[in-house]
């Protein structure tokens, strides 16, 4: 699905939070202008390594990825408004919802915002689960369906892929 965002947005600048391994990364470069940037961020240097090991074995050229190691909270308020075609948060569950207030803003408008496991391995759609991680994410998802900026929908594929356009 990511691959098929950021083709359908035509993406050239795309913001990440939850490097991981890279292989969300992979996906939405895929799908990108063939010059496009990929900006991603993570706090785990272990991450980071792996994410540019997996860049490398793709053959992935240097210049088309950003890796930025730091909390989210941290670096997302230094990236430009308005300068992404897509943001795609798949990061701490504890502060989604704040990276996903700075990822609206980082949107131009049509930009897309793509947020990972909306679903919470099927927990969000249960009243009964009340656990911590399971009440954010769907406090998260109540957050984007209200935003006046964004048209929201959830893709039920993998763990659950809210996405949003910006108006």
């Amino acid at each position: 699905a990511l691959r098929v965002l950021a083709a359908a947005c035509q993406a050239r600048a795309v913001a990440e939070v939850g490097t991981g391994t890279g292989v969300s990364g992979l996906w939405l470069l895929g799908g990108m202008a063939p010059d496009g940037v990929l900006t991603t961020i993570d706090v785990e240097p272990e991450h980071q390594r792996a994410a540019r090991e997996t860049f490398a074995a793709a053959g992935v050229r240097p210049a088309r990825v950003r890796l930025i190691g730091g909390r989210a909270l941290e670096v997302l308020p230094r990236l430009a408004d308005g300068a992404y075609d897509l943001v795609h948060v798949d990061g701490d569950t504890a502060e989604a919802g704040d990276d996903v207030e700075q990822a609206v803003r980082l949107l131009r408008p049509g930009g897309v915002l793509a947020v990972g496991a909306a679903l919470w391995h099927d927990r969000v759609a249960d009243p009964a689960r009340r656990d911590e991680a399971t009440v954010a994410v769907r406090e998260l998802g109540k957050r984007v369906r209200d935003d006046d900026r964004l048209v929201p929908a959830l893709l039920p594929t993998g763990d659950g892929l809210l996405v949003a356009v910006r108006r």
